[in-house]
């Protein structure tokens, strides 16, 4: 696998300067992320409206993930749909309200000149690639890369030591490079710890960590293939797959096929003895219409010969109204084997469903229920089948509410309840926070978080209050924050309070290019100290 990497990045580099990206006008990147908001950055904000949903696209699927809360010309600042995470440079699309066109007799007639010149092509000039193509097949065959580079270090101070860790990326995602049927998937790490690199001599699959690294080839205009290690959105919970995928579209519904193997259980790095294989179909709503998409399927896993794993995969999604989406997903295992004696009898495995209502531009709530049970393979863990055979059924329920009751003001709250059969492993967590954008008297953000969690061995409040500035027009961004935290035990009738201050710099150096720094000191009851300085360096493409 690393040698493979290594020849794809030569060819990357060997096709540089023919790499450009295409830029949408919907198209956003998010340029800060505070542990309450999230800020995007478009060209302009004009279609944009407080309240709109923004999405991230995942495989040409649109997945809400952030409400636009407020905005300024060129930037808006949103709240999470969820518990997604996001990173610097993150593409985040907006759904523009669209613009009526003029009904002008000699606009029409200009816009008539302009395409038909565009589509002659000049004197001496050879007609262009798939000239045959119709303008919607041209607008899918065009090229739009993302490529980013991120070097960061890690470094922990204590009483008991200390240590730093290095962590490297590379992730490109290039759909129709040089507009043609070819795409790319990449999604690399490299990670260390300074002084310990005999563990990387040891096992290098322990450091570089290969989350991706696929090409797909569009056969048709409604069948591809991927070759290389992709996870598949389509059956989105069974990971990453290494080998080869296909899918045909057939209208509104769509068959596919799997056949590979698994990563490796231990270190993620590629294991041909885990074969697995498998076949799906679905349904999908036409553009325009309400998003509708269900998709199921049927996987067998192996470890060398033997069955390890057979399952039936249902994963469904629907705008059931105007403001009201649902997600489910749930997993039914069909194969058993205890004491030699295989068995054929159904278990439902996995159920997850989540609804997300938009009351008004000011109110949107979510609530999900989570039913999981550890997965058992019956061959990779042969020497934990008794405990996992008695293992229960965890669920648990969450709900979220948020709140902009004026302009500068939003107010949200996010609450979850874990619990199993037996009371063991419960949990109950709330958290709550209050964002005032642009304090009058400090002309600076400000936002109040409260958090109770409360489990079997552990109770704990944590009270926080941060300041959030933008400098340079934009280019900069920085956090200042203190948080209260207390600790309680009972079993062990033990209590400890913690002090923490942390402080943030985020710089847009150059285009494309961001330099990030991150101090955070902790002083407990104890008396110990605890700092974490991090720095990272992203350079986007």
């Amino acid at each position: 696998m690393k040698y493979l990497f290594c020849v794809f990045i030569l060819v990357f580099l060997a096709n540089w300067s023919r790499l450009q990206a295409q830029a949408l006008p919907e198209k956003g990147t998010v340029s800060y992320v505070s542990s309450q908001n999230v800020y995007v950055k478009f060209a302009s904000t004009e279609a944009i409206r407080v309240g709109d949903t923004l999405f991230s696209k995942k495989n040409e699927i649109l997945v809400p993930v952030l409400v636009v809360t407020n905005k300024s010309s060129v930037s808006c600042v949103c709240s999470k749909l969820g518990s997604g995470t996001f990173t610097l440079g993150d593409e985040i699309l907006a759904k523009a309200a669209p613009v009526k066109p003029k009904d002008d007799a000699a606009t029409k007639k200009e816009t008539a000149a302009k395409e038909k010149a565009a589509a002659k092509p000049a004197a001496g000039q050879a007609p262009a690639e798939d000239s045959g193509l119709t303008q919607v097949e041209k607008s899918r065959r065009k090229q739009k890369m993302r490529i980013r580079l991120s070097a960061g270090s890690y470094t922990n101070l204590s009483d008991r030591g200390d240590h730093t860790r290095m962590r490297y990326s590379f992730t490109m995602q290039g759909n129709n490079i040089r507009n043609s049927r070819f795409s790319t998937d990449v999604n690399v790490v490299f990670r260390h710890t300074l002084g310990e690199w005999n563990t990387v001599n040891e096992n290098l699959n322990d450091a570089l960590k290969v989350y991706a690294l696929a090409g797909k080839f569009d056969v048709t205009e409604s069948s591809n293939v991927v070759l290389g290690r992709k996870i598949n959105p389509r059956i989105a919970s069974i990971g990453a797959i290494d080998g080869i995928q296909f899918e045909k579209s057939l209208g509104q519904f769509m068959v596919g096929a799997i056949g590979g193997s698994r990563p490796d259980y231990l270190d993620y790095s590629w294991n041909p003895e885990l074969f697995q294989a498998g076949i799906y179909g679905g349904y999908e709503s036409k553009m325009g219409d309400p998003s509708h998409q269900t998709t199921l399927g049927v996987m067998e896993q192996h470890n060398k010969s033997a069955i390890d794993r057979r399952f039936v995969y249902l994963q469904h999604s629907n705008n059931l109204l105007t403001n009201l989406n649902l997600f489910s997903s749930c997993e039914l295992d069909l194969y058993e084997k205890v004491n030699n004696e295989t068995k054929n009898t159904p278990s439902l495995t996995n159920l997850f469903v989540s609804l997300q209502y938009r009351f008004s531009k000011k109110v949107n709530a979510t609530l999900s229920y989570d039913n999981r049970r550890n997965i058992i393979y019956y061959e990779s863990y042969k020497s934990y089948i008794d405990q996992l055979i008695e293992d229960e059924t965890r669920q648990g329920m969450r709900f979220g509410l948020n709140l902009r009751p004026f302009k500068m003001v939003s107010i949200g709250a996010n609450a979850s309840w874990r619990f199993q059969k037996s009371n063991a492993n419960d949990s109950k967590n709330l958290n709550a926070y209050v964002n005032f954008n642009r304090v009058p008297v400090l002309n600076t953000s400000v936002s109040l978080t409260a958090n109770f969690l409360q489990t079997s061995y552990i109770n704990s409040k944590i009270y926080g209050v941060r300041l959030t500035e933008n400098f340079l027009k934009g280019k900069g961004n920085a956090e200042l924050y203190y948080r209260l935290v207390q600790y309680d035990y009972p079993i062990y009738e033990y209590s400890t309070n913690q002090h923490v201050v942390g402080a943030s710099v985020s710089i847009q150096v150059l285009k494309g290019l961001a330099i990030y720094l991150f101090a955070e000191h902790t002083l407990d009851s104890q008396n110990n100290n605890y700092t974490l300085i991090n720095t990272k360096l992203m350079q986007r493409f």
